[in-house]
């Protein structure tokens, strides 16, 4: 592939519009680009989970980080079938593996009796907060309805193996925190 960036500044978008890989110029405040810009947030946030994932080779840090690493290619991907509407299918086999990998993580975790509350760890808040932009990523991509439900599919299946890694990596650290219902203390 030759080089496709070779300027960043170029001020078309200046007048509040933006260009899609099929060439249409479309308003920067359309439900595709706001799409587009929820999953390239969310792609940055796995950028951020992996670079605060353990060093420890003993640890689950540098496999999880190999498969962080395939799923912001995979949101690349993602945000190609966004950009090209219509003519790029996105691969439904990707949502069956990340099945069985979150089902996978998911077997030797200790069952929940409660909610998880984000945070604990570094790593683990970075997981939950990745998991939540993920959420935000799935709403937005399913207001474009025309596209291939796929989609949205794979970004549901991606919230929720993030959730199951931060389980992973809360369980790993001990840092783990469940929700505790509080009193109301306010006389109600």
């Amino acid at each position: 592939m030759g080089d496709r960036i070779n300027r960043v500044t170029t001020g078309r978008g200046d007048g509040g519009t933006t260009q899609l890989g099929t060439g249409e110029r479309v308003a920067k405040t359309d439900d595709r680009i706001a799409a587009l810009g929820d999953v390239d947030e969310l792609n940055a946030h796995l950028g951020l989970l992996r670079a605060a994932l353990p060093k420890d080779p003993t640890g689950p840090g540098p496999r999880l980080d190999d498969l962080l690493l395939d799923l912001q290619h995979r949101l690349f991907d993602l945000g190609g079938a966004l950009s090209l509407p219509g003519t790029v299918r996105f691969d439904d086999a990707a949502i069956g593996a990340l099945e069985t990998l979150q089902s996978t993580l998911n077997a030797p975790l200790p069952p929940l009796k409660n909610f998880v509350l984000p945070g604990g760890s570094e790593v683990v808040a970075r997981a939950h907060v990745a998991r939540t932009v993920c959420r935000r990523a799935e709403r937005t991509v399913h207001r474009l309805s025309e596209d291939d439900p796929a989609l949205g599919v794979f970004l549901n299946r991606l919230s929720d193996l993030l959730f199951t890694l931060a389980r992973v990596l809360g369980q790993a650290d001990g840092s783990e925190v469940l929700w505790s219902p509080r009193p109301r203390g306010d006389g109600a």
